[in-house]
């Protein structure tokens, strides 16, 4: 078989309709597009989204308007008082989080807050943590390990 041999599959290709080229064809006279009008003329015809002058839908519907960032970061809160339920000395990650019922799924990254008291020293493991909650798990003798960020690309270590 050769390159000149090559055939698309039958029935795969419909041949374009030639327009205006006389009524026997069926396609005459007018070429399908009726009689006078703006829309018969050449490059005629009203833009996208125009309903005659009324007011359109895209004008009607203001919550349909803008833009919505695809690459938008949003976190899963999770505030301080909820850590009290863990023992103290926990290594608390986004997985012990999930397993208590905590977060609702792991593909948001975790944010920590300080909304309420932390009573025990804990070792949290989150993506993000407030000032305020960064403060009081260190005041209650626990530590903060940052986790990076989902999708970010690993940093080199310096030696």
């Amino acid at each position: 078989m050769r390159e000149n041999d090559l055939r698309p599959a039958p029935g795969a290709h419909r041949q374009r309709r030639r327009v205006g080229r006389g009524d026997s064809s069926g396609r005459g006279s007018y070429s399908g597009r009726g009689m006078k009008g703006q829309k018969s003329r050449t490059g005629g015809g009203v833009r996208r989204g125009f309903e005659g002058g009324q007011n359109p839908f895209i004008k009607r519907m203001p919550h349909k308007r803008g833009f919505v960032n695809p690459f938008r970061l949003s976190y899963q809160p999770v505030n301080l008082g909820q850590l009290n339920a863990f023992p103290e000395g926990t290594e608390i990650t986004p997985q012990v989080l999930r397993q208590a019922g905590v977060l609702k799924q792991l593909r948001q990254p975790v944010a920590v807050l300080g909304h309420g008291e932390l009573t025990r020293p804990l070792t949290v493991h989150a993506h993000k943590f407030s000032a305020a909650a960064r403060e009081k798990i260190e005041a209650a003798g626990g530590k903060v390990e940052v986790l990076p960020r989902p999708g970010a690309a690993p940093q080199a270590s310096e030696e």
